[in-house]
């Protein structure tokens, strides 16, 4: 079908790419009705002479009264190509006219609309091969695509625009037998079917799968081979825990090596902390600029479970500093976490240029850092390893402190306080530059991600205030996001709540509340994630394959509904569930919820074993079916002290529950209380060995 499919694309794609000329009229800047939208990608666009209209059923069914083709453009604002599409294509007059006199033309904000963007996303690989943002689809009147691609020059844009208008009004047997194969492509990829056969997993399968995963690692840069290169967080996470369970050098170098390079590197701001969402190079050094919240928040949890393992403190400074830029560009007065930093900002000149805010000059650097510029030269690599283009750096390390003291015989003392001194003045001097655009949009699962991340810190540094800020946004989130009716929704703008949540919401806060419950242990944020799970299963479930849908069942009907099972940089909706009812299962002795984790494991592993690199978090709940899981209870007068010297510690295959009063609400936690002595039970299904009061001697009974 995929096959068939591209070429059936290729035919068509050369057919429309035929030779037109336009002409250019002045935009009278008219607003369009965007205008009314919340969002800041879709305000970005709502003085175009396109007359853009918001995803919704009004806009739908005018396609189909109209009979007109449905140009469906889907990017997000901190997207550095999504804006020069716009400037070229979408600002233009006579291009415009095409768009207005033939169209119906959707703008859809794709971290609003994560299912709108996953329907026409598949259907551009489908036909291309390949995916990306800015996302440009052109469908029928019903929505069923026949035409897209990624970016487009003005040229090609207006060649697709005439002649896929034309292929429509002369031939339209021909875009309608196209779109049918293509929703059927749609609605037939990831179609995942129950597997019937007794759940078997085993260590040897997921060595076996670290063997396929070894074949595409860098192993003098680290990540994946070649560029452009993305972290990953999540794909890092489960090599963490795999090395420390299976104990693998190879792995173990590995993870250094990448956790290395990209603190080092220009993807991660070296001036104000904080990630870009990738790199064009290999070597981590170039990024594309916009800083992404699910970024930031994954490598905080990565960064700081590393710390926890190993103690390295370019880890720890890596996480302190990235929290501070958090509170200081992406955090509302609230407690919320907006969305993203631009790639792009204005230059001195008053124009847009993508990067111009990170980067510097030589004769600039000279002027603020005067006698101790050679020094900052040779530590941030001001010479060829460091230079981007048209004699401006990005600043990238290759050294490690203690190696660089020896060379310039300075102490670490010294050089710690030259680096705090250098940052503290090209800070200052940067934060007088034009700073890239806030989209300032909140959404619940990215919010869950770095609740999630300040979780994890507060477990590896112990500082009170990253548990306070977790615990202010946990509150909003309640109090804003969540319904009366047991539901969610996704997005949060102007004091206003909008947008029925998808799976990927749920996913993502019931994981961040069960590790806000482990490190409080306050009952009621299990108590929540129960529920919440509860209103999946009545809301997303399939009965059928024992998977989650990606929307709703109250939600409208796209020409698919998918399910999300592969792990990218954000792991799956699914993946995420399916870790947390192992976990849910265990605290409430629920079979339906540990059998369906099981099952859904099982649906997939021949998916696992075959590409392991996109389904890393499968593998991590693999893990806890083949190596020892257990069940840490703390329970007595005690608990809160006890635990916060448990959760200083990297155990993956651990939870965690505590009381300190006598418990029947929780089964896990049933009849451990102990009035005169504070216990410590390590426990597998429910079995516990003997309690013991020193946590020491408890944590000895915890094997890899």
């Amino acid at each position: 079908m995929k096959t068939l499919i591209k070429n059936a694309f290729f035919i068509l794609f050369l057919l429309i790419i035929t030779s037109c000329t336009t002409k250019e009229k002045p935009s009278d800047k008219k607003s369009n009705d965007l205008i009314h939208e919340t969002s800041p990608y879709l305000l970005q666009h709502a003085y175009n002479p396109v007359n853009w209209k918001p995803w919704n059923n009004e806009t739908l069914e005018l396609a189909k009264k109209e009979n007109k083709l449905i140009v469906i453009s889907v990017g997000y604002s901190a997207c550095h190509w999504c804006h020069v599409m716009e400037e070229e294509s979408f600002e233009n007059d006579s291009i415009a006219k095409i768009m207005n006199d033939n169209f119906i033309s959707i703008k859809v904000d794709r971290e609003e609309r994560p299912d709108v963007d996953k329907v026409y996303m598949n259907a551009v690989q489908l036909m291309t091969g390949s995916g990306g943002w800015p996302l440009n689809c052109i469908a029928l009147p019903d929505g069923r695509p026949i035409f897209g691609g990624t970016y487009f020059t003005k040229e090609q844009w207006s060649k697709v625009l005439i002649n896929i208008s034309k292929l429509y009004k002369e031939e339209p047997e021909k875009a309608v037998e196209f779109a049918e194969n293509l929703t059927k492509g749609i609605q037939e990829s990831q179609l995942i079917t129950l597997n019937k056969e007794v759940p078997k997993f085993s260590n040897k399968d997921i060595s076996a799968s670290i063997d396929v995963w070894k074949t595409q690692i860098d192993t003098i840069y680290g990540g994946f081979k070649n560029a452009p290169k993305f972290p990953m967080p999540n794909s890092l996470d489960f090599l963490l825990r795999y090395n420390h369970q299976f104990k693998d050098t190879s792995i173990e170098k590995h993870l250094k090596t990448t956790l290395t390079k990209i603190a080092y590197g220009g993807i991660y701001d070296q001036i104000g902390g904080g990630f870009s969402r990738y790199s064009v190079d290999e070597k981590w050094h170039i990024p594309h600029f916009e800083k992404m919240l699910y970024d930031n928040a994954q490598l905080v949890s990565l960064y700081s479970k590393a710390y926890l393992n190993t103690k390295n403190n370019l880890y720890k400074s890596t996480v302190i500093e990235t929290l501070n830029f958090i509170k200081e560009e992406l955090t509302a007065k609230n407690g919320a976490f907006y969305s993203s930093l631009d790639a792009d900002s204005k230059n001195k000149q008053g124009e847009k240029e993508e990067g111009v805010f990170y980067e510097w000059k030589i004769e600039e650097l000279k002027k603020l850092l005067g006698s101790d510029f050679n020094l900052f030269k040779d530590f941030y690599n001001i010479n060829d390893f460091g230079l981007w283009e048209n004699e401006k750096y990005v600043l990238i390390r290759n050294k490690s402190k203690e190696v660089f003291v020896k060379e310039h015989k300075i102490s670490l003392k010294d050089l710690n306080s030259k680096i705090s001194k250098w940052k503290k003045v090209l800070k200052e001097v940067r934060d007088k530059r034009s700073k890239p655009n806030l989209d300032d949009k909140v959404l619940t699962s990215w919010n869950a991600l770095m609740l999630q991340g300040y979780v994890d810190a507060y477990r590896a540094f112990e500082d009170e205030e990253f548990l306070k800020t977790a615990l202010v946004n946990a509150k909003f989130l309640i109090e804003n996001q969540l319904r009366k009716d047991g539901g969610l929704n996704r997005n949060f703008k102007n004091d206003k709540s909008t947008i029925n949540a998808y799976s990927e919401d749920y996913a993502t806060l019931i994981q961040a509340f069960i590790s806000l419950y482990e490190v409080t242990l306050e009952e009621k944020w299990l108590t929540t994630s129960k529920k919440l799970v509860d209103h999946l299963f009545v809301n997303f479930f399939d009965e059928n394959n024992k998977m989650f849908h990606f929307t709703s069942k109250k939600d409208e009907n796209l020409i698919a509904r998918k399910y999300e099972v592969i792990d990218g940089v954000i792991p799956s909706s699914n993946s995420i569930i399916a870790n947390s009812l192992f976990k849910l299962g265990h605290y409430y002795s629920d079979k339906k919820y540990s059998n369906t984790s099981e099952q859904m494991l099982n649906n997939l592993k021949e998916d696992v074993k075959r590409s392991p690199v996109n389904y890393s978090n499968w593998l991590n709940l693999m893990t806890n079916f083949t190596k020892p899981f257990y069940e840490v209870v703390v329970a007595g007068n005690n608990t809160t002290e006890i635990n916060k010297s448990l959760i200083n510690n990297y155990f993956p295959n651990i939870l965690i529950a505590g009381t300190n009063k006598e418990n029947i609400t929780v089964p896990l936690l049933t009849y451990k209380y102990n009035e005169e002595n504070t216990l410590i039970y390590v426990c597998v299904n429910g079995t516990c060995k003997k309690p013991e009061t020193s946590i020491k001697k408890a944590l000895e009974n915890i094997k890899k």
